[in-house]
């Protein structure tokens, strides 16, 4: 509940700062460019029925609207709205129907139709719009991608030695490629081109020899050849890839800059049709250069983003200007409407990723070592071109457009990119544009603004006017007067008001040279109360020196003052009353001057201390606070914070000084402890007035520390000790209608348990010796494990040796004996 107050509060004072906002415009133009302002344009002094000003700028959802527009008169009232009107709003091209005409062709050769039928993807086409500062304007807006959309495919490739095999693959799959692109649109055409880099040193070697013959069966360098414009001619394609001959370079990095550049902006030289989704494949497996690095070859001319080919497609100011940057290329690739794919090798994937990114409706692929997947690459990529729709504005600052559609899932999200579409499908887009505040040039009240696919060159057009002024602000209309009686010849009466001459000022222009000034300056400084001080407080209008307060709608709130900082309604309030109300006090000049019995700041609080009396000490507050509003406000000190109804506790301040003097007679009567029992005399004539013995002490404590605490008496304290043998005892004082004190004393002493000693020294020695034990007995199974594996192996060493354990086996005898084999025997 409290948040939703909070939360209607929050409406109410949007609603009325909204209000005020509208009654703070002096002019007309300046009304109409504040949201749900409307003006009053009538003659002469503006009132209500009673005679009573009427603010000329008011909210159309004011409560005071219906009587304003009533004393205005409708010819008199400026109240412009949003105005929206479909200016070309051609239907889509039909499902079906092919773009651009059909379209046959052989295997070989690709033929199309010399007459092209407009094609429309996106409607409606043009639009006017006429839109105040910031009141929204929605609008529909449907895209469809037509079938057989002509295509135009301009291959770039790099042709330096290391290109050499991926040329020789793109001259074999060339109809392939042509082929594979019939099958998505029948309308197709394709181009060639090359490049290698500028013929300047230390791009190129530029010995003699060397520009002829670079490398190895090599032609001489070059920057950029259009080798084959735009043609159905796929067999010439083929020709045209397998005759272009390789080149070679010294550095890394080429020149696909300069031919990126070239291939966009050369329209007619490379026969780019307006109607058709354009396609350029950047073929490389090295870096680029960009703009800065012409200067190592002396050349620091930037690139003027122009075309420079001559007649034999040759790119003649390679050597004059400096490389692109990558913002003119982003920037040539929207203005033509191209989508660039990057197919590179694997080494130079991750650089063209990123740079794919910074050019508008550009995507990257990754290349064979050889290029022989060039086909499967340039259909992909093209697929991923054509199945997302991206929608794109050139809106400057002080338009604003935000885009929403459902796509394919239903579900409406901010966005600008649907993506999963297929040819022939429909989405919506809801296009919502804001003028967030008008220009200060005029000329700049009224703007052309695109909104376009991204790569295609169909756009909706927006004819944007900006509600800025009202008509008769404007010379000619029989509400613009100059030097009007109205304004005592000083200004122009316009939208019924004044608007003065320099040097005069006014609401009818009557301060100026005249005045007692006599110098016609603009002086506020006495209509201000400090040099930081706004004119007349913010709450009126400073007229030849003296503050003009404003009339409030309700006649019983007044401002007042030389300055107009008084009013009779800006003083504080309690629950919702002003200064709590007329019984209580009233406001006067901002404050609350209370009525007697009454104080604060709100007039809210009682004019006594008598709740504030502590009765023990008859101290207020126990000084230990304040009383405030008759209720005590307890200090905070470095010990602890006060409480209590009369700030008579502090639990972190220490001990409280009634409960020790309590402590000692509750020890001797009750318990027999403590140092007066030793004592009986002192014992019985101790400090305790009354008590009674209970099972529990209860107390009166806001907190509730156990559960069998109960609520008794108010005042009453909790006080606990523990005794020489660490047992605790509690008791309750309190006081009665005498303001006598009464003890009440918990019976039960809560003393801690006994520990057995001798039982925790006798289990700790077992402990210890019962894992001496353990230890010992896991000791001896490991060391028995050990020694029987080790005599098991050496048993099974002595059982596989071959030798007689009794003889020396490196044993020899010390004689040798021989016989001759041709003895006879003594024959």
């Amino acid at each position: 509940m409290r948040w939703l107050g909070l939360s209607i509060l929050l409406v109410v004072a949007t609603l009325a700062w909204a209000t005020q906002e509208c009654k703070n415009k002096p002019t007309c133009s300046q009304c109409i460019q504040t949201p749900n302002c409307m003006w009053c344009g009538k003659p002469g002094n503006f009132t209500n029925e009673n005679g009573k000003g009427l603010s000329r700028c008011i909210k159309r959802t004011d409560e005071l609207a219906t009587e304003w527009r009533a004393q205005c008169g409708s010819l008199y009232i400026d109240e412009p709205g949003n105005y929206f009107e479909n200016i070309v709003n051609n239907n889509l091209t039909a499902a079906g129907v092919l773009a651009g005409g059909s379209a046959s062709g052989s295997g070989m050769s690709i033929s199309g139709s010399s007459s092209e039928e407009a094609v429309v993807q996106i409607k409606p086409q043009r639009v006017q719009m006429r839109l105040r500062v910031q009141e929204a304007y929605n609008m529909q807006v449907t895209f469809r991608q037509a079938e057989d959309y002509p295509v135009d495919l301009y291959y770039l490739m790099d042709l330096s030695k290391s290109m050499e095999d991926d040329k020789e693959s793109l001259s074999k799959l060339g109809v392939q490629l042509a082929d594979e692109m019939q099958k998505i649109t029948r309308n197709f055409k394709l181009g060639f081109g090359s490049f290698v880099d500028k013929v300047v040193m230390p791009y190129v070697s530029t010995v003699p020899e060397r520009l002829l013959h670079p490398c190895t069966n090599c032609t001489a360098p070059y920057g950029f050849r259009n080798a084959l414009p735009l043609t159905t001619n796929a067999t010439a394609f083929a020709y045209e890839v397998q005759e272009a001959p390789v080149s070679g370079n010294l550095d890394a990095p080429e020149g696909g800059f300069d031919a990126i550049m070239q291939a966009i902006v050369c329209q007619d030289q490379i026969r780019w049709r307006s109607e058709a989704r354009r396609l350029l494949v950047f073929s490389t497996d090295a870096g680029f250069h960009y703009a800065g690095d012409g200067k190592l070859g002396g050349i620091v001319k930037p690139n003027d983003g122009e075309c420079h080919l001559n007649n034999k497609g040759e790119y003649t100011h390679s050597t004059l200007q400096d490389y692109p940057s990558v913002s003119q290329i982003n920037q040539v690739a929207k203005q033509h409407k191209m989508n660039l794919i990057f197919a590179v090798t694997q080494e130079q994937s991750s650089v063209y990723s990123r740079l794919s990114q910074m050019i508008e409706g550009s995507g990257q692929g990754e290349l064979t070592a050889n290029s022989s997947n060039v086909v499967e690459l340039v259909k992909a990529e093209y697929n991923k071109i054509t199945s997302k729709v991206e929608l794109k504005d050139n809106a400057t600052a002080p338009v604003n457009i935000r885009y929403f559609s459902k796509c394919k899932d239903g579900t409406e999200k901010e966005t600008s990119v649907c993506q999963g579409l297929k040819v022939g499908d429909q989405v919506e887009f809801r296009i919502e544009v804001t003028v967030e505040k008008c220009p200060e040039k005029r000329e700049d009240w009224r703007q052309l603004i695109g909104i376009y696919p991204v790569g295609l060159r169909e756009n909706l057009t927006i004819d944007l006017t900006m509600l800025c002024d009202c008509q008769c602000e404007r010379p000619g209309d029989p509400g613009y007067i100059i030097g009007a009686e109205q304004c005592n010849y000083h200004g122009t009466y316009q939208c019924g008001v004044c608007k003065c001459d320099d040097g005069f000022f006014g609401s009818n222009c009557e301060c100026g040279s005249n005045t007692p000034w006599a110098t016609g300056d603009y002086d506020d400084s006495s209509c201000r109360e400090t040099n930081s001080s706004a004119i007349c407080s913010g709450r009126g209008t400073c007229t030849c020196g003296e503050c003009k307060c404003n009339e409030r709608d309700h006649s019983e709130e007044i401002v007042s003052g030389k300055f107009c900082e008084c009013t009779n309604f800006l003083c504080d309030r309690h629950n919702g009353l002003l200064c709590s109300g007329p019984d209580h006090g009233e406001c006067v000049c901002n404050e609350c001057k209370c009525k007697p019995g009454w104080t604060g700041e709100a007039c809210n609080c009682e004019d006594s201390e008598s709740n504030c009396v502590n009765p023990d000490t008859g101290d207020i507050c126990s000084n230990q606070g304040k009383c405030e509003c008759n209720q005590c406000k307890c200090y905070e000190t470095a010990d602890g914070r006060y409480s209590g109804k009369w700030c008579e506790d502090c639990p972190l301040c220490g001990t409280d000084f009634k409960c020790l003097d309590f402590k000692e007679c509750v020890q001797c009567r009750v318990y027999e402890t403590g140092p007066l029992a030793e004592d009986p005399v002192l014992c019985d004539s101790c400090s305790l007035l009354y008590s009674t013995i209970t099972d529990r002490a209860i107390a009166n404590y806001t907190i509730n520390v156990t559960n069998w605490v109960e609520v008794e008496n108010e005042g009453e304290r909790l006080c606990t000790f523990f005794d020489e043998n660490d047992c605790r005892f509690t008791f309750v004082y309190g006081y009665d209608e005498n303001k006598e004190p009464i003890v009440r004393v918990q019976q039960t002493l809560e003393c801690p348990p006994k520990l057995d000693i001798l039982g925790i020294v006798l289990g700790v020695i077992g402990a210890i010796v019962a894992v001496g034990l353990a230890l010992l007995i896991m000791w001896k199974v490991l060391t028995t494990i050990h020694d029987r594996r080790e005599f098991a192996r050496f048993e099974k060493e002595r059982m596989m040796a071959k030798w007689d354990t009794g003889e020396n086996p490196i044993y020899k005898q010390a004689t040798s004996t021989f016989k001759n084999p041709m003895y006879g025997g003594g024959k």
